[in-house]
């Protein structure tokens, strides 16, 4: 039974400590398993490699018990310290893991990843034995096992097979390669040919290996979304990764038993390089921001039931929604650039929009630069890059205006706030606020959620007055999926553990 997927763009790496986007996500749920899985309906935490859990009455000191049948794919045993020695090596300065952060909650952890702590001892994460790993944190975090369930930050990473193939702290080492790779999720690779295909098989030493139906997956490199689209209507697909605006009212009319138009927990924005003029100046920012229409953007252009965003938060977030919000009319954006020197676009510089190469990028890329041209008289050039050199070009600080999406990690609003404070990794625009990041550490320290909602408002306020992204839409997962595939539910984060997952004629 093999299952074919299309997965977007070829990986940047498959080591679960470096990548950070959504494409080497799809392919590593199937590699890696953490602490905690999830329930295939719901992604509500259940038991993975820790076969039950205990939480202190203060909620500081998680203890989880590995299971025995706990194995790498090689067939080896894992044990407690495999999870103390993986998350050293995410926090280790040198490594600069960008999804870092994300390990942040535990006591020392920040400290250490900073360089301001050097006995990793005294970071919170303990081996007690062989099976019984304790963690501690600096406050409640309630949604820590969602957290570990969803996300690869906390998978463990085979450190004996890495150490072979060069410093723990290298990246994009040959260990990822199929005949390297040790890995301890329901499958294992077996072959990739760069931009052809990703295949993975059933590993027979994972520890609930009775529950994978799926004999194979695999994952093809589908950047040319039309073609991925004509893949699924001839049968070489079970799924897209998304599907072309244009044929979205088609596949309503003539295929709506394979369309699937779901929530997904993400916000599609703009992101500023504010080191770069004019883009240091916030009225440029909110005059660029202002000037979008977004009503006619999901209308016209993106077709799939998207909501317009007037904030960087994701409303109905685990009951938060903010009260901040992006206002004013296309006078006030002309007023705000002619202040900036900008009057009627005159004396604007040269400045570039980057956007990965997609279809759907482009045609939204086109229609605001269409919009910025038509009403404030500013020219923006388009630039498309394929995914590697996009994330390069990302890390480096090598664009203007860069089109991005942020999905949730987990089902909290921290998740929509936390990067843009100072020290996150995938902050990359180059602003700083130091109110802005006391806020977040008070948040995270205050125990009360309607007291921590409140300070995520202030948290909002900022930004919606600051402006160091645009927010445009609010994501719906819009693609096609086969009606033989079952064991396939919507969820919020597009998570789907696919040890759940077969084929019916």
């Amino acid at each position: 039974m093999v299952w074919n997927v299309g997965n977007g763009a070829e990986p940047q790496d498959l080591d679960p400590q470096v990548v950070t986007g959504v494409p080497e996500n799809n392919i590593l749920m199937g590699l890696f398993e953490g602490l905690v899985s999830a329930n295939p309906k719901d992604l509500s935490p259940a038991p993975g490699m820790a076969e039950s859990w205990n939480i202190s009455d203060d909620g500081l000191v998680y203890t989880f018990q590995l299971r025995d049948a706990a194995k790498w794919s090689d067939g080896s045993r894992i044990i407690a310290d495999d999870f103390v020695q993986s998350y050293q090596r995410m926090l280790t300065p040198e490594f600069a893991a960008e999804y870092s952060y994300l390990l942040w909650f535990v006591v020392g952890a920040e400290e250490y990843n900073n360089g301001q702590l050097n006995d990793f001892s005294q970071v919170g994460f303990k081996a007690l034995d062989n099976q019984t790993l304790e963690v501690t944190l600096k406050n409640p975090t309630p949604f820590l096992l969602s957290l570990i369930s969803s996300h690869y930050a906390w998978y463990p990473v085979p450190i004996k097979v890495i150490s072979k193939f060069g410093s723990l702290t290298g990246k994009s080492t040959r260990w990822t390669k199929p005949e390297n790779m040790v890995s301890n999720g329901p499958f294992r690779l077996t072959e990739w040919v760069p931009n052809q295909r990703i295949v993975m098989e059933r590993n027979p030493h994972y520890w609930d290996a009775e529950t994978v139906k799926l004999d194979q997956i695999r994952f093809y490199p589908t950047e040319d979304i039309s073609t991925e689209e004509r893949s699924f209507r001839t049968g070489q697909l079970h799924k897209t990764r998304e599907l072309p605006a244009s044929k979205i009212d088609t596949y309503r009319e003539k295929y709506p038993e394979s369309l699937r138009i779901e929530p997904y927990l993400g916000i599609y924005y703009y992101r500023l390089n504010i080191t770069r003029p004019p883009l240091d100046d916030k009225r440029v920012r909110k005059a660029l921001a202002l000037a979008i229409d977004r009503e006619s953007l999901v209308r016209n252009v993106t077709r799939g039931g998207q909501d317009p965003a007037y904030a960087v938060s994701y409303p109905g977030t685990a009951g938060y929604t903010p009260r901040a919000k992006l206002t004013g009319d296309l006078a006030e954006a002309k007023r705000l650039l002619s202040e900036a020197g900008f009057p009627n676009g005159e004396n604007w510089p040269e400045v570039e929009l980057l956007y990965n190469t997609s279809e759907n990028h482009r045609a939204i890329a086109e229609a605001i630069q269409h919009m910025w041209r038509r009403d404030l008289g500013i020219e923006v050039q388009l630039t498309n890059k394929e995914w590697k050199v996009y994330l390069d070009s990302q890390d480096t600080g090598e664009f203007w205006i860069q089109r991005a999406g942020w999905i949730a990690d987990y089902v909290d609003p921290n998740v929509f706030l936390e990067i843009w404070t100072s020290g996150n990794l995938n902050n990359d625009t180059g602003w700083s606020n130091t109110e802005y990041d006391r806020l977040a550490d008070t948040a995270l320290a205050t125990p009360n959620q309607a007291e921590r909602y409140e300070i995520y408002q202030q948290m909002d306020e900022i930004l919606v007055e600051e402006m160091p992204v645009i927010p445009i839409y609010y994501y719906k997962s819009v693609y096609a999926l086969s009606p033989k595939v079952k064991g396939y539910w919507p969820t919020l984060l597009d998570n789907h553990p696919y040890k759940y997952i077969y084929l019916e004629d």
